[in-house]
């Protein structure tokens, strides 16, 4: 990720910070198995930018999976059907990776079950009953789910980018490690971090956007723009729209 300012200490983002002309951004937060909102916010989205002439790019925060009852669907839907016209990005949450490690060799599957896993099986077809048997049942379920998970789905996981740039925005799934330069900052944070990130009040180089964090409604800082607002729970899944330096929400 290019840095073309100064270090952290010194870096703002810009009194107004603005995407590349000619271009419309829709950012997308947290959907969490919740295949109905992501319909109805691409189909806002797609009355949205009727009225765009130039380039038009969708960028999805992360934390597809988990919580909500349709995980699966949602991945098959991103896949199957990205909307047509835009540039389309797809970056990786935590839940994300969550399932990645499960998938690949078991590990974190007690956190993840613990943080909304069971959906997400069940999504897949996996029952969770082996869940009660401790370790020995969490590696049949892991190993039940590498069975089972499509080539595609976890082709889509494994893809997944950690950060995105159109101008003077950082798109990120949790938020950055006060006081590192864009060029040094490290994935685990970018889809983990929370407290350091939020109480930060120096900014860094670009105004970030961010999900993983809930507020009710999308949480407007000087350096940051939060847009999780708990769409699996709130039924309400918020799209930030951006173009030149002008900003504006969507929402289910």
């Amino acid at each position: 990720m290019a840095s073309t300012q100064q270090g952290a200490d010194d870096a703002r983002p810009p009194l107004v910070p603005a995407v590349p002309a000619g271009t419309r951004v829709y950012a997308v937060g947290d959907i969490h198995g919740r295949a109905d909102l992501l319909h109805q916010i691409q189909g806002l989205i797609k009355d949205d930018a009727a009225s765009a002439t130039g380039r038009k790019v969708v960028v999805y925060l992360g934390d597809y999976v988990d919580r909500g009852p349709q995980s699966c669907q949602v991945v098959e839907h991103l896949i199957a059907h990205p909307l047509i016209g835009f540039e389309t990005v797809h970056l990786k949450g935590n839940h994300e990776e969550f399932l990645i490690r499960f998938v690949e060799d078991g590990a974190m599957g007690a956190a993840w079950m613990m943080n909304g896993g069971p959906a997400t099986l069940a999504s897949y077809g996996v029952s969770a009953l082996n869940l009660f048997f401790g370790e020995r049942g969490l590696k049949r379920v892991q190993k039940r789910l590498a069975r089972t998970i499509p080539s595609q789905h976890l082709d889509f996981y494994q893809g997944l980018s950690p950060s995105h740039v159109e101008g003077d925005y950082l798109f990120v799934h949790a938020g950055l490690r006060p006081g590192v330069t864009l060029d040094d900052q490290k994935e685990g944070d970018m889809i983990w971090i929370r407290e350091e990130f939020l109480n930060d009040d120096k900014g860094f180089e670009k105004m970030v956007v961010h999900g993983h964090s809930i507020e009710p409604e999308p949480d407007i800082h000087p350096h940051r723009i939060g847009i999780d607002t708990g769409a699996y729970r709130s039924g309400r899944l918020t799209c930030l729209v951006l173009e030149g330096a002008t900003r504006r929400f969507l929402h289910t």
